[in-house]
């Protein structure tokens, strides 16, 4: 009797909660211009400036409030991408113990280097909005010192919409983006009804309204545990291939240079379209014109 009682509270309690996945990946992408509190490249999130090592402490805690947010959804796996500047900003000795991080520039993946099929959720953490928007804080696209816009398949994108493309071509959803509030209005125009998390909100390029760190990072953890539950209902951001890259330079220079490869066309004096096959192959090429230098 004891026995098919137990048995029956067993079946009850799953059909009630339905099972628990048994791997459960996700994937938590970092930059820095979105954190909490940042305002200044100069004097905040450039390594070396007076108050980076506290700004990196920062984003270290937002990385594992968002850690702390997945497996309250029941991940099993967390992987971190740190991707700002080049790659080396989290601290290793104040970051969560039970992920997995990819550090260090360059990698054919950029900011999404060791994304695959096997994630069943992404998470951005610290993102910024691009550069034509307006009050939004530190605003760029990657590499803003000589691009200004980029487009895939005609449309432009912010950082957040290339790396979700990236990880569209696997079939992973984004769930999750903290940062501005510009930042967090062009992720969801772009990317659907993700969730966000709002750390501070923009009343210029250097300047806006901050949270308190605490709040922050309860804000990040609650709203990523949101997301990784809702990933069933949120569709990967999906290109049609091949891929039109379109890509505007600051300067002249820059477009006529990479117009030199080949299967590169120049339609305007500062842009270049390159057609790839799929988004690893457009990131490929994005991530090595970047380190092209006029010296």
């Amino acid at each position: 009797m004891i026995r098919w009682l137990s048995l029956f509270i067993l079946m009850f309690c799953s059909a009630a909660y339905g099972d628990q996945p048994s791997h459960l990946k996700v994937y938590i992408s970092a930059d820095m211009e979105g954190i909490g509190g940042v305002s200044s490249e100069k004097n905040q999130s450039s390594p070396g400036s007076a108050d980076y090592e506290k700004f990196r402490r920062l984003m270290t805690q937002e990385v594992n409030a968002a850690i702390s947010g997945a497996y309250d959804a029941g991940a099993t796996e967390v992987t971190v991408s740190d991707s700002h500047w080049e790659g080396n900003n989290i601290d290793m000795e104040l970051l969560d113990h039970r992920v997995r991080i990819v550090r260090g520039f360059p990698r054919p993946l950029g900011m999404m280097q060791g994304i695959d099929d096997t994630f069943d959720a992404v998470v951005f953490i610290g993102y910024h909005a691009s550069e034509h928007q307006r009050n939004a804080i530190l605003a760029h696209m990657e590499d803003g010192d000589k691009i200004s816009e980029v487009r895939l398949n005609g449309v432009a994108v912010p950082e957040a919409g290339f790396n979700a493309a990236i990880a569209g071509d696997f079939g992973v959803p984004v769930v999750f983006l903290s940062g501005d509030s510009a930042a967090s209005m062009e992720a969801i125009h772009l990317l659907g009804p993700i969730e966000t998390a709002v750390v501070k909100s923009g009343s210029g390029f250097y300047s806006g309204t901050m949270l308190h760190p605490e709040e922050a990072q309860r804000m990040i953890r609650e709203g990523v545990r949101r997301g990784v539950e809702r990933r069933l209902q949120l569709k990967p951001y999906r290109l049609a291939h091949p891929v039109r890259l379109e890509i505007t330079f600051k300067e002249t220079f820059y477009a006529e240079i990479v117009s030199y490869f080949r299967n590169v066309e120049r339609p305007t004096a500062n842009s270049i379209v390159y057609t790839a096959t799929d988004m690893t192959d457009a990131s490929r090429f994005f991530n090595a014109i970047g380190y092209l230098h006029d010296e």
